[in-house]
């Protein structure tokens, strides 16, 4: 890749990693767009180990107080708020983690398809928008109960199929779920480095096992870009979204929706 396609990818890949709009479903799409020639298994790697180094710094002292209370759950000394929210992180990321071992090749073959993408971008916008009109919005991250975690776990599951978005379908069912924009939005994040742990590793071992050359210059560009792009993406999502809501997000998936039904009909 040259350095204007890695450059873009990767800023492209840390603002859509964390908004509802799928990521994946760009990083499927500007290929077919541009013309460009697939990134490929290293470089997805690069940019996904950049996003997560951007959620766990962002989230460090919640992480690291979280981890420090779930030990202490483990060890009988009950459950504190922040040992709660921790079991609802791992708890939340096993359908997602059980689905993606199940239907992998499915999702990475007949899934990945410019109108597959369309319409999960057409309906979950929509569904987007109905959760954050209807929800109550009077709950936080630490009032979530096991039957919700179970919930929003299975929402992230249904984020396999391109054009969902990991994001906007746990922000979606956490505000179904009651909880307020801003603790939808934070919750989703913290499930989000279990998932991208997982998914990485799973890539990483593919690309152990394909021999082929890497450009290490490209793949520390790429994840470096996405790291600040991404930590940028969430530190001012969560001080816009309380006041500006998720239609922009609605409004912008219906665009692209629209548009690729146009281009691939």
């Amino acid at each position: 890749m040259d350095l204007l396609q890695t450059l873009f990818l990767a800023l492209l890949q840390g603002l859509t990693e964390f908004l509802p709009i799928s990521s994946a479903a760009h990083l499927i799409l500007v290929p077919v767009l541009t013309g460009w020639e697939d990134q490929g298994l290293a470089f997805d790697v690069a940019v996904h180990v950049g996003t997560l180094t951007a959620v766990v710094v962002y989230f460090r002292h919640e992480l690291a107080r979280m981890t420090v209370e779930w030990t202490g759950s483990v060890r009988g000394r009950g459950l504190t708020p922040d040992a709660r929210l921790a079991w609802a992180v791992l708890i939340g990321t096993i359908p997602a983690g059980l689905a993606g071992l199940l239907l992998k090749d499915f999702v990475e073959g007949p899934l990945r398809s410019p109108l597959v993408i369309a319409g999960a971008t057409i309906v979950f916008a929509l569904l987007l928008w109905w959760a954050d009109a209807r929800g109550r919005q009077r709950r936080d991250e630490h009032d979530l109960g096991w039957g919700d975690v179970l919930f929003i776990g299975c929402a992230q599951a249904v984020a396999l199929i391109p054009g969902t978005s990991r994001s906007g379908i746990t922000m979606t069912a956490g505000l179904l779920m009651g909880l307020t924009r801003e603790a939808s939005a934070r919750y989703s994040f913290l499930l989000s480095v279990p998932i991208i742990v997982l998914a990485g590793g799973w890539q990483t071992v593919k690309l152990l096992r394909a021999p082929q050359a890497v450009d290490w210059a490209t793949l520390l560009i790429g994840a470096g870009v996405s790291a600040v792009s991404a930590y940028l993406c969430i530190h001012f999502f969560l001080k816009l979204i309380a006041r500006m809501g998720m239609l922009p997000f609605v409004i912008y998936r219906l665009l692209l929706g629209a548009v690729l039904i146009y281009l691939f009909v």
